[in-house]
C-alpha cells in the first residue's frame, strides 16, 4: 500500500502567533496615531471647515478671539425641550464654543424627559415661573447668566399662504445666538464690565426709545451685548465726568454744549479719555462747540453735507452706501462690506506740519465714492470725501494721565446707528468695532452680528409636483430594481 507524503502545514503555530502579533501591533499603532492627531488638533490646533455658506453656527473671528482669552472653567447648560425647533441650532452653536476652548463644557437638561435634574437646575438658578423654560445658562464659579433661547432669533410676521382664512405666522429672519452667547460669556468671566457714559441734555438720540426709527434703544442694547454698562451723563452745572468712566458717547446733539461742558470733555480727553462723536445733519447750521474742541485733536468737523446719487437708494442721494475703507483696526473687518449712512457731514483730517512724538495720529477711515458731491455746493468737484476718522494720542506732557492713550472716533452721521438703520448693511458691525477699538479690546476687532436666516422655497406647478412624486416614488426604486435585474442576468449567463 502506497502512502502519500504528508506536506508540512503552511503556518506553524509560532508563525501564526507572530503574524497575529504583527497585525495587532499595526492596529494599535494606527489607533495611537489617530489618538495623537486628535489630541494635538484638539489642544493645539483648531480649525473647522463649513461647507455651507448658510451655516449660522460658525463662529466669527471676534468670538474665537474672545474664547482664547477665557481661562476659567465655564459650563453651558441648555435647559431645553429637545423637540423645540431652535434646540438643534443653539445646541450646535454652544458646542462650537466647547470645541474652540476645552475650558468650556456643555450639558443638556431636557426638562420634559429628566424632571429630577430639571428641578436641580430650577432650584440653583431660582427659576420660579413655569414660563422660564428653553433657557441657555452660562455658569462660571458663583456667577451665572441665562437667557431664553427664543430671544436669540429675530422674527417677522408673515401671512400664511396655505391658510384658508387670514392668518399670520412667525418667520425667522436673523439668528442672534452668537451675539447673545458671547455677551453672556463676557458677563460670567469678567466680574466688572467697562463703563460708557451717554451725554444727555442737548437733543441727543433717546437711548431708551425703541419705537422711533431714530431712537437709540438698539444702539444701547448693542453696547450691553459687548458687556459694557451704559449710564446717562449730564455735565450741566457742577456735574463732572467720573474718573472711572472708560468711554464717553455723544450721539447726534442738536443744541450747543456750554463752555464749561466743553472744558470738562477736553480735560477728560487730555487725561487719556475715550470719545465717540456722532454728528447729525439737523445741527449742521449750529455751532455745537464740539467742532472747536475736535480741532485741537486734528479733526475738521465741517458743516458740509455729502450726497451721492449713484451710491444711494433714493433719487436725492440723501442716503449713501459707503464701501471704501482704509486699513485701520476700526474698519479692517469691513473691507468686503459696507455701511449705510444718511446725509453725513464731511469729517476730514487737518493737515499739519507737527511731527512731534506726542502729536495726535489722525486717520480718515471711511470714504464716499468718487461720484459724491456736496449737497448745497453745486460747484464743488465730485471726489471721494471722508465721513469718519479715528484719532489716537499718547500721554500729554505735564498732564496726569489716569486712563492711558486718548482715542477718538468721529462720524459725520448719527442716524445710521438708530433703531431702523443699525440693521442695514454692516452698521451694527461698525458700532461694535468702533466700541472695542476705543476700549482697547483688540481681540474683539472682527465683525459679529446677526446671521440672516435664508428662507429657501421651491415654487412648483401641480404637473411638476406630480412628476417629482413619480421620480422619487417610482423612478429611483425602479432604477435600482432594473440594475439588480441586469446583474442577475449577467450572473445567470
Amino acid at each position: 500500500m502506497s502512502t502519500e507524503r504528508q506536506l508540512p502545514p503552511s503556518f506553524t503555530p509560532g508563525r501564526k502567533w507572530s503574524a497575529g502579533t504583527v497585525h495587532l501591533i499595526g492596529i494599535l499603532a494606527v489607533l495611537a496615531i489617530v489618538v495623537m492627531v486628535n489630541f494635538v488638533s484638539r489642544n493645539y490646533f483648531f480649525h473647522r471647515a463649513f461647507v455651507s455658506t448658510q451655516n449660522i453656527t460658525k463662529l466669527s473671528p471676534q468670538t474665537l478671539g474672545l474664547l482664547k482669552s477665557v481661562t476659567n472653567d465655564v459650563k453651558i447648560i441648555l435647559y431645553y425641550d429637545r423637540t423645540d425647533t431652535l434646540f438643534s441650532q443653539i445646541n450646535g452653536l454652544v458646542n462650537e464654543y466647547r470645541l474652540a476652548n476645552p475650558k468650556i463644557s456643555v450639558e443638556v437638561v431636557d426638562y420634559t424627559r429628566d424632571p429630577a435634574k430639571a428641578q436641580l437646575v430650577k432650584a440653583k438658578h431660582k427659576l420660579a415661573s413655569a414660563a422660564e423654560k428653553n433657557l441657555v445658562i452660562f455658569e462660571c464659579g458663583e456667577r451665572s447668566k441665562w437667557m431664553p433661547g427664543d430671544a436669540m432669533m429675530d422674527y417677522t410676521r408673515e401671512q400664511d399662504r396655505n391658510a384658508k382664512q387670514l392668518e399670520f405666522i412667525k418667520k425667522p429672519v436673523a439668528f442672534n445666538g452668537e451675539v447673545r452667547c458671547s455677551a453672556m460669556l463676557l458677563m460670567v468671566t469678567n466680574p466688572k464690565p467697562q463703563r460708557a457714559g451717554y451725554l444727555m441734555g442737548h437733543g441727543e438720540h433717546d437711548a431708551d426709545n425703541e419705537e422711533e426709527p431714530t431712537g437709540y434703544k438698539k444702539f444701547a442694547t448693542a453696547i450691553f451685548a459687548n458687556y459694557v454698562s451704559l449710564e446717562a451723563v449730564n455735565l450741566a452745572g457742577t456735574n463732572s465726568l467720573s474718573s472711572e468712566l472708560d468711554l464717553l458717547i455723544i450721539a447726534g446733539p442738536k443744541a450747543p454744549l456750554a463752555e464749561n461742558e466743553i472744558a470738562k470733555i477736553s480735560k477728560y480727553l487730555e487725561q487719556g479719555g475715550r470719545l465717540l462723536v456722532l454728528f447729525n445733519y439737523a445741527s449742521v447750521n449750529k455751532e455745537l462747540g464740539l467742532e472747536k474742541l475736535l480741532t485741537k485733536w486734528g479733526v475738521n468737523a465741517t458743516r458740509r453735507i455729502v450726497n451721492d446719487v449713484q451710491q444711494s437708494n433714493t433719487r436725492e442721494g440723501q442716503d449713501i452706501i459707503i464701501r471704501q475703507f482704509t486699513k485701520h483696526p476700526v474698519v479692517n473687518a469691513l473691507q468686503d462690506s459696507s455701511i449705510h449712512v444718511v446725509l453725513p457731514r464731511e469729517i476730514s483730517r487737518i493737515e499739519t506740519s507737527n511731527t512731534a512724538a506726542d502729536a495726535s495720529t489722525v486717520d480718515e477711515i471711511a470714504f464716499t465714492s468718487s461720484t459724491s458731491a456736496l449737497l448745497d455746493e453745486t460747484n464743488a468737484p465730485a471726489r471721494p470725501r471722508s465721513i469718519a476718522l479715528a484719532v489716537e494720542k499718547g500721554a500729554v506732557g505735564g498732564v496726569a494721565n489716569v486712563r492711558g492713550t486718548t482715542r477718538i472716533v468721529v462720524v459725520g452721521d448719527s442716524i445710521f446707528l438708530g433703531n431702523q438703520m443699525i440693521e442695514s448693511a454692516a452698521n451694527r458691525d461698525f458700532h461694535s468695532l468702533a466700541l472695542n477699538w476705543l476700549l482697547d479690546r483688540p481681540q474683539f476687532l472682527q465683525g459679529l452680528g446677526p446671521r440672516k436666516v435664508t428662507d429657501i422655497r421651491i415654487a412648483m406647478t401641480q404637473a411638476q409636483l406630480k412628476s417629482t412624486y413619480i421620480v422619487l416614488l417610482a423612478g429611483m426604486p425602479g432604477a435600482a430594481l432594473f440594475i439588480g435585474w441586469l446583474v442577475w442576468l449577467r450572473r445567470r449567463n
